[in-house]
């Protein structure tokens, strides 16, 4: 790859880091031949700081360290692509990301909350992952009364959901609108995600074996 990439005067290549799970982009930073080598050879993003001038194991003293699973050069070969699974925020702000983390509101612990962007701010990529983590904070918190929580802990409840939610697609996708279709195409992805988040799995899961069955 080193030889591949075309660094600037500076030896420098800007790095694009995106989530491998919900397609964010964490920040942007630079890389020089030697990060790019020590990442390949350890699984784990290595940069370069150009405020400290060194090189720069990402999440080493933090330990959110970020394992690559793909390296991708662009067509001009002057900018790197690295997606990765973060083990914790990539901002060392505290947010998830370096984009947004300005104008996200804090929690009393002082913590991001589960949905850190208004839902008009969301990208059509970002609704899913940003639907998990609120769900993810439902089966801790447990809140009583929360409809979510109860399909979270009762499993048989969240099955009979799903079955129920599909029948209203049928139905809706034979005899009424586009719309229609829509809204109950919406609440089957809801309790489906609802259902494997309190079986203790997520749409990387599911992903995977997607990913398996197309090769």
């Amino acid at each position: 790859m080193t030889a591949t990439v075309r660094f600037d005067e500076a030896g420098l290549v800007p790095v694009v880091i995106q989530d491998a799970g919900s397609g964010e982009v964490l920040t942007l930073a630079y890389a020089n031949a030697l990060a790019l080598q020590r990442t390949r050879e350890t699984g784990e993003l290595h940069l370069w700081s150009r405020s400290r001038g060194e090189l720069w194991h990402k999440g080493a003293t933090s330990g959110n360290v970020q394992r690559v699973v793909d390296l991708r050069v662009d067509c001009d070969a002057d900018a790197v692509l690295a997606i990765v699974e973060p083990a914790g925020p990539a901002c060392h702000t505290g947010a998830r990301t370096c984009f947004g983390a300005h104008d996200r509101p804090r929690v009393a612990d002082g913590s991001l909350g589960p949905a850190e962007l208004p839902a008009a701010r969301l990208a059509d990529f970002e609704v899913l992952p940003d639907l998990e983590r609120v769900l993810a904070a439902r089966a801790v918190d447990a809140p009583e009364g929360s409809y979510t929580a109860q399909l979270l802990g009762d499993r048989a409840f969240a099955g009979a959901k799903v079955q129920e939610e599909a029948e209203e697609v049928h139905r809706a996708a034979r005899e009424e609108s586009d719309e229609r279709v829509d809204n109950e195409a919406a609440d089957v992805l809801y309790h489906l995600l609802a259902l494997i988040r309190g079986r203790g799995r997520d749409l990387g899961d599911v992903a995977a074996v997607l990913r398996e069955r197309r090769r």
